[in-house]
């Protein structure tokens, strides 16, 4: 295990906490820092650098001259940059230069006012630990890898009736692992057309286990049923050993066993077994026919091209495994408009293998300084060799060329979206009378069924669109409160949201705390809040927020047309009358959209708590549900998310469920209402 020795600088009083090796970041932004902003704005020359030379030189004269990781920090404790140097004496001297600086070194110089080394055994080191703490404090002044979520795999469980489905997270579970997939749909793609395949199994241990006769999937030729003994263990382990077979990259092996056996039952005129040969072949097809390039020459490898346009950056990965394409991912890296692709490409690289595996072979659209010190920690966090190439020429650059193409697509999509973002937040301003275009809007809904597994929902956008990763949902706990009391419900909300807000940005004031393009360190101020309701509603929101002393934050609250139109909605502001926006706005169309958004992610929170209740207190918590009808719908349906999906006719086929006892069933799955 490697050790770093953490040399402090004197103006702090406490150690960092533990590095976390699984910290990951979340989606990326087109939008600039306002660093970036007054960057661009500014000449070097311009800008004051004594205070921060002085510090830099302060801490110089004591740096080790050895390999490590320095980070710079500014007056209020903010880490403003985190780098690695082979010599962190000589690093340093470098920013003491009178003249020569970027705009984007100046501020940085200009903003420091100490600095912290980390002591590393070599420069790999070094660079390993530089990207791990890139990542967890998220420095503006570093390139910032986001959208970094966890990949899926696909996982064939160990054990006598082998089970197929997607995993994400820790590989803990005996079996056998295929991954990554760019995302989740093109597991759920794979999985669909192996099961048509192979027929493997697909339920969780607990519906197999429960199973007194074959379910759906086994009439439409989906899974074999080794759960009632439909098909013998041996002749299931062969399947099993097939789609092991097909994920390990001998997908020619396996096709050219399926057409013989084919074949042969043609030839034996079986035709119903020669067809389901045929669908069987016809399905492994499908999955090739979705990858689109498939190489012949590259086993395993990982794609990662660059483009730059505008100002900002593109990075395209795709992911080859057993010579099959696994899919492709676009990331957006924040990153100062003054580096340049290679400088960009490089930090991207590190931080993105920092809590995931990498192949051995890794193919880059751009030569880097670093690039033989990357593949070096590469190999040494992976235990194996890991080569990092530029390829100039056949299959390798065919596969770099292609992904460039995509880099260059998805950013040219992006910037169009963003621009288009722009034009409606501008029509948004202009109809609400905000003070400035908003950079950031918080949207608010609850949801619930007569009060049960209350919800409340918090969606965000700004130029970039939705935030997802910005999404927060609330679980309502007041005690106190009526059942349905959705006024209530919006009060605890806004109060435990911006309550957090206030800690966390102590300025208080929305325009001070709040900073366009924000990095996510810190819970960002709303220009605007959007409620979903009408004037109770908005009247409760601007008492929660009276109350905790903020008054000149934006609200409007958006009331439904009669009848619940779309279109047709009216919408409420402190000191201004109930008006409308014109049917065709295009700035009622963005604002419905905001609130349909918001809605959808209030119901499923809520569904998502309710099923989980479901699990806990088993269906009994449906009226007139005891322990007898629980079992007779579980034999008959199996699962839960079968009786879920089932319709009132089907409910009532069930043994000891009447025809009033189905719609209650049908009902508690299917209430819309809040």
């Amino acid at each position: 295990m490697t050790s770093y020795l953490l040399i402090m600088s004197d103006t702090k009083k406490n150690l960092e906490p533990e590095i976390d090796l699984n910290d990951e970041d979340e989606e990326a932004t087109l939008l600039p820092s306002a660093d970036e902003i007054m960057l661009e704005s500014e000449d070097p020359a311009t800008i004051p650098l004594a205070n921060g030379r002085a510090a830099i030189a302060r801490y110089a004269k004591h740096a080790p001259g050895a390999p490590g990781v320095y980070r710079m920090i500014d007056a209020n404790d903010q880490v403003l940059y985190v780098g690695k140097a082979k010599n962190i004496r000589k690093r340093l001297a470098s920013y003491l230069r009178p003249q020569g600086h970027t705009m984007r070194i100046a501020r940085m110089i200009a903003t420091t006012a100490s600095l912290e080394f980390v002591l590393t055994s070599t420069e790999t080191e070094a660079l390993l630990l530089e990207a791990n703490l890139i990542k967890r404090l998220r420095p503006r002044f570093n390139v910032l890898l986001r959208d970094d979520k966890s990949f899926p795999y696909i996982l064939i469980t160990d054990g006598p009736a082998s089970q197929l489905l997607k995993h994400r997270g820790a590989r803990n579970r005996p079996g056998s692992y295929f991954g990554p997939f760019a995302s989740a749909q093109a597991v759920h793609r794979t999985i669909n057309a192996l099961e048509r395949a192979f027929l493997v199994r697909s339920c969780s241990d607990a519906v197999f286990e429960s199973r007194t006769r074959p379910c759906l999937l086994h009439q439409i030729k989906r899974c074999s049923a080794p759960c009632t003994n439909e098909i013998a263990p041996g002749d299931y382990a062969v399947l099993v050993n097939e789609a092991k077979a097909f994920l390990s990259g001998r997908s020619r092996a396996v096709k050219d066993e399926l057409a013989a056996e084919m074949e042969k039952a043609s030839a034996a005129l079986d035709f119903e077994r020669a067809a389901v040969y045929r669908d069987r072949l016809a399905a492994l097809s499908a999955i090739q026919a979705h990858q689109g390039i498939n190489p012949r020459g590259v086993e395993e490898a990982d794609v990662f091209a660059l483009h730059q346009e505008g100002g900002f950056s593109c990075v395209q990965v795709f992911f080859f495994r057993t010579g099959q394409n696994w899919g492709n991912r676009a990331y957006f890296p924040r990153a100062d408009r003054s580096l340049s692709p290679e400088e960009v490409l490089g930090s991207f690289l590190v931080q993105f293998y920092d809590d995931k595996p990498s192949p051995r072979l890794v193919l880059i659209s751009h030569e880097m300084e670093d690039r033989a010190l990357i593949a070096e920690a590469l190999a040494m966090k992976g235990g194996r060799k890991v080569e990092v190439l530029v390829p100039q020429r056949g299959e390798k650059k065919e596969l770099v060329d292609h992904a460039f193409a995509n880099a260059r697509e998805a950013l040219g999509r992006k910037l169009a979206e963003t621009s288009s973002q722009q034009k409606l937040l501008a029509a948004l301003t202009e109809a609400f009378t905000l003070p400035k275009q908003p950079q950031r809007i918080e949207v608010y809904d609850n949801s619930h069924i007569q009060g049960s597994n209350a919800v409340g929902a918090m969606i965000v956008a700004g130029v970039e669109g939705f935030q997802k990763n910005q999404y927060r949902k609330f679980n309502i706990r007041s005690s106190d409160l009526t059942p349905g009391d959705d006024y209530g419900m919006m009060r605890e909300t806004l109060t435990r949201r911006f309550k957090r807000l206030l800690s966390e940005a102590p300025q208080g004031e929305p325009s001070e705390a709040h900073a366009p393009g924000d990095d996510g360190s810190e819970t960002p101020w709303p220009d605007l809040v959007l409620i979903d309701g009408g004037l109770g509603q908005l009247n409760a929101a601007r008492e929660t927020l009276s109350a905790l002393g903020i008054t000149n934050l934006p609200l409007v609250a958006i009331a439904k047309g009669p009848e619940r139109d779309a279109g047709r909605e009216t919408f409420f502001m402190p000191g201004r009358d109930p008006f409308n926006l014109k049917p065709r706005d295009p700035v009622l169309y963005f604002v419905e959209r905001l609130r349909d958004e918001a809605h959808r992610f209030a119901v499923t929170s809520h569904r998502q708590r309710r099923k989980r209740d479901i699990r806990e207190a088993g269906l009994q918590e449906i009226p007139g549900i005891g322990p007898a009808r629980k079992r007779a719908l579980l034999r008959h349906f199996g699962t839960l998310r079968a009786i879920e999906r089932a319709s009132v006719a089907d409910l009532g086929h069930v043994p000891g469920i009447d025809a009033e006892m189905a719609r209650k069933v049908y009902d508690f799955f299917h209430e819309t209402r809040r």
